[in-house]
């Protein structure tokens, strides 16, 4: 297998490493590394995410700490995001992130001949907590939140493929199911998928 370049992202407000999310983005790593792919990470509790108020801070230079995360995006070939389902959607800090890291110019770029993708030749994960099953958040929900960050956000800078593993009913996990999910995500990190 060819080592791939990948950026994990713990989507996470809280950066107590005694989430599930960190366990998992840890899982996800441990994974990649243990098969020779190369990996750098971002912690999301642990940042300042200013939120963007106007289109005219949209089209400015993020600060320096998000231009530093843009880079590491640059240098990705693969992005692996960790998040839980907060109201049915993506966290509202990881959805500023996102914001930021996209920016004009940066994720795509518009001009009178329309919008053209800048992040093309990558591709996507994300991995998503949830207290609800995940058939049903799936089957009744049509997984809406997730949607919206993978068709709005990654697939509109030019991500694909973009594929989700949903880990449903997390309250009531016991320990086997927990380590079967830890397990997975390790092996999908070994694969660098």
């Amino acid at each position: 297998m060819e080592s791939r370049r990948i950026l994990i992202i713990n989507g996470h407000p809280d950066a107590a490493p005694t989430r599930l999310c960190a366990a998992l983005a840890e899982a996800y790593a441990r994974g990649a590394l243990a098969c020779g792919h190369q990996v750098r990470r971002v912690c999301l509790g642990s940042l300042d995410v200013p939120l963007l108020a106007s289109q005219a801070e949209f089209d400015t230079a993020p600060p320096a700490h998000i231009a530093a995360i843009q880079a590491d995006l640059s240098w990705a070939e693969h992005l692996v995001l960790v998040f839980p389902l907060w109201l049915g959607g993506a966290p509202a800090k990881l959805k500023a992130l996102l914001e930021q890291l996209m920016r004009r110019g940066f994720g795509f770029q518009s001009d009178t001949k329309g919008m053209s993708a800048r992040l093309t030749g990558r591709s996507a994960r994300l991995i998503v907590t949830m207290g609800m099953p995940a058939a049903m958040y799936r089957l009744y929900f049509g997984a809406q939140g997730v949607m919206s960050v993978e068709r709005g956000i990654l697939r509109l800078t030019g991500m694909k493929p973009v594929r989700d593993t949903f880990f449903g009913g997390v309250d009531t996990a016991g320990p086997a199911r927990l380590r079967g999910w830890l397990d997975r995500v390790e092996k999908l990190g070994a694969q660098g998928d």
